[in-house]
Formats: C-alpha cells, structure tokens, sequence
C-alpha cells in the first residue's frame, strides 16, 4: 500500500511540475558537470523565475 501511495505521489509531482528544479539538477548533473567551462547550476529561486518568465512571456491566448 505504501508503495502505491509513493507512486501516486511521484507521478503527481511530475505532472503539476512540481519536481521539476529535481529534474533539472538531475540532466545538469548528467551534461553539463562533464565539461570544462559549464556554468554553475541555477538555485532554486533562480530556476523557478526564469521558468514563470518563459511560461507567461508572450500572448498566451487562443484567439
């Protein structure tokens, strides 16, 4: 039972998103440590605002 709860708790972390500064340190840490002049990770705070920034930049309506 506690298992299928983690589950249901890790897929709804991934779809509102939630779990996405995780998975950007996670492919930073993969393709970007390896190389000799990547930048530094972004902070959580660093990561988050530029990602509203990208998500409402723009018209965002249909019509």
């Amino acid at each position: 039972m506690l298992k299928k709860i983690k589950h249901l708790w890790h897929m709804l972390r991934q779809l509102s998103g939630d779990d996405a500064y995780e998975q950007y340190l996670k492919h930073h840490a993969e393709f970007h440590q390896s190389t000799v002049d990547a930048p530094a990770a972004l902070t959580r705070k660093e990561f988050y605002k530029l990602w509203q920034d990208n998500k409402w930049k723009g018209i965002n309506r249909c019509c």
